[in-house]
């Protein structure tokens, strides 16, 4: 089974590649869902790493409706991404309804070709994901991230065994949210290939700061949240 590591810095995907893990999907400040990670983490990651890197571009944090001037960023920073020769491209568009943005995911879809494109869990959010799924079929998109519309993939597992039903090897249907070494097994007796974890700990910092750089949104501020090796290892040989 391929275990696919969320990792949110250079530290958390070398951790997980030394501990077995498959494939990296590397973004930055998992505490608002993701962003696209910076230039230099990038090519860090992809020039010191031997897995397959999928990086996620999200040019901020919020919905997934997109002005011109941001989804101006969002292609140019895949043709980034295609240069620094990353494996893959995590992205997806809705619009203000929270539909897919047929026209501008088909754009990035053909932009991000020959990597394989995966519409991110902005599909968590649309109103028939049956439907949906058909149409990023249609465009082309190789791979969908989805926790079935729940907080947690295990709570969504009936709709995302729907939809790997309706997928029918046409579209890799991946379970993310919450997995981790006490559900994972479910997802692999459920008939999953791949699943979407991050099996990180959170690391406080040693001193206590004498105030915020930030709002009060966010919480251990300084701190910072690693992928754990032990864990992950351990849900490699569990699965394996």
């Amino acid at each position: 089974m391929i275990v696919e590591i969320c990792a949110n810095s250079y530290e958390s995907a070398y951790n997980a590649q030394q501990a077995g893990a498959h494939r990296i999907e590397l973004c930055s400040e998992l505490v608002v869902g993701g962003i696209t990670p910076s230039y230099g983490l990038i090519e860090q990651v992809i020039t010191s790493l031997s897995i397959p890197v999928f990086v996620l571009i999200r040019p901020r944090s919020g919905d997934f409706v997109y002005s011109a001037a941001e989804f101006d960023i969002i292609k140019k920073d895949i043709e980034l991404c295609k240069e620094l020769g990353c494996s893959g491209i995590v992205s997806g568009v809705l619009n203000a309804d929270n539909s897919i943005d047929i026209l501008r995911t088909q754009e990035l879809v053909n932009l991000a070709k020959p990597l394989p494109f995966v519409f991110h869990r902005a599909f968590d959010l649309v109103a028939n994901p049956i439907s949906a799924l058909n149409e990023l079929i249609k465009l082309g998109v190789q791979r969908v991230l989805t926790s079935g519309q729940e907080n947690m993939a295990l709570k969504g597992l009936p709709l995302i065994l729907n939809l790997k039903d309706q997928a029918k090897n046409t579209i890799t249907i991946l379970p993310g949210g919450g997995i981790n070494l006490e559900n994972a097994m479910q997802f692999k007796e459920a008939g999953f290939n791949e699943i979407h974890c991050s099996l990180s700990t959170f690391h406080h910092h040693g001193m206590s700061p004498k105030m915020s750089m930030n709002s009060a949104l966010y919480i251990n501020e300084f701190g910072k949240s690693i992928s754990d090796y032990s864990k992950i290892e351990a849900i490699i040989k569990l699965l394996q």
